[in-house]
């Protein structure tokens, strides 16, 4: 049996950290979360067996695209699943004004990684196959991407749902409403993935493999940390979704008020959130150094388990405030409503003038 463990222990430490932020379980648990945080007047249709378990199973496709060997997918999604928060301020760059545009980011970035060679490591090209270690990670500008699209989404589907006051039927077909559906169980499904990589401390810091660099507290440089939290100790502790589902906050929607400075507010939250999580990056390392992470010979413990259980309600939560956000700040789509009323009037038939001034006003769903 030590010998077992000993190989198991030797595998998780050889395993790239950068293959996974929890694994499929962990991923799943989150997304189970944030749908049991949903309030009962979200659409139904998400919680449907199919459907919720779809967006369970979708918790994973980003991890799975890492396994695909076309380089251009993994440099894209590799560097969305994380930041490493310290390099912000290495590159000049202030977390109070982060644009929230990738590519603007990706330009100031790079032309700060430029201008302060000596706060970066040198990068070894040998290990960075992907390109990807020129850059400190885009996960916040992921989330807002996806959740950009989810609202979109929702959008086009109360928009196909609408009842002509001509007609009195519904303006899209019934194969339109699945369609718009089944978009919104997978963008929901996708986006739980990179929400949920930001729940785990080691996606948020450069310290994601072991401790690098100064290191006054003499906390862990052992390479194989980031899969033990990953999935190890989860594996061994036996965590389910049913010991944290209890323990759910119900979901509240993300204020989104304009900004003054420009940025996207609902970047700015995620910013924060993920600013947050990385404020637990020193606490996760000294568990390490206390012995409580119960790798090896050591006993599970209440702290870890307590720690890990915790990231991933936050996850959850998160996840669950995002989707409702999307869906009460979804409007009808103006331009896809004006189509939809003409293609239903007869021919030659007056229609109905097309909405005015919907755009960015929340609307009940029909």
């Amino acid at each position: 049996m030590k010998f077992l463990r000993l190989i198991l222990l030797t595998l998780v430490a050889l395993t790239p950290a950068a293959l996974c932020a929890w694994d499929y379980e962990g991923h799943r648990i989150v997304n189970q979360l944030a749908l049991a945080s949903l309030p009962t007047d979200f659409p139904p249709f998400v919680r449907e067996t199919g459907n919720s378990g779809r967006i369970a199973f979708l918790a994973g496709e980003p991890d799975r695209w890492r396994n695909a060997p076309d380089l251009p997918l993994r440099q894209f999604n590799g560097i969305d699943h994380y930041l490493d928060v310290e390099q912000i301020p290495d590159a000049g760059l202030s977390y109070a004004t982060l644009p929230s545009l990738r590519y603007v980011f990706a330009t100031q970035f790079a032309a700060g990684r430029a201008a302060h060679p000596d706060k970066f490591p040198e990068i070894d090209e040998a290990k960075n196959t992907d390109h990807s270690r020129e850059w400190c990670g885009f996960a916040p500008w992921a989330i807002t991407e996806y959740f950009g699209k989810l609202r979109s989404t929702f959008s086009y589907l109360r928009t196909f749902q609408e009842i002509d006051p001509d007609t009195h039927r519904r303006l899209g077909t019934a194969e339109e409403i699945a369609n718009a559906e089944d978009n919104i169980v997978y963008l929901m499904g996708v986006m739980g993935h990179y929400v949920a990589d930001c729940a785990q401390p080691l996606h948020t810091t450069v310290h994601h493999n072991g401790w690098v660099g100064d290191n006054p507290h003499g906390y862990s440089t052992w390479p194989g940390i980031h899969s033990w939290i990953d999935g190890g100790f989860s594996a061994k502790a036996g965590v389910k979704t049913a010991d944290i589902a209890p323990r759910v906050v119900p979901a509240q929607p993300i204020a989104i008020p304009a900004r003054e400075d420009g940025r996207d507010p609902m970047f700015v939250a995620v910013v924060d959130y993920v600013l947050a999580q990385n404020k637990l990056v020193e606490p996760l390392y000294q568990l390490e150094k206390e012995g409580k992470w119960g790798h090896g010979e050591q006993p599970v413990t209440p702290e870890a388990r307590a720690f890990i259980e915790g990231q991933l309600l936050k996850g959850g939560e998160m996840l669950g405030a995002i989707w409702l956000t999307a869906w009460q700040q979804a409007v009808p789509d103006d331009y896809l409503h004006s189509t939809l009323v003409r293609r239903a009037q007869p021919a030659g038939a007056k229609t109905t003038p097309a909405k005015k001034g919907t755009s960015g006003k929340k609307k009940k769903t029909p």
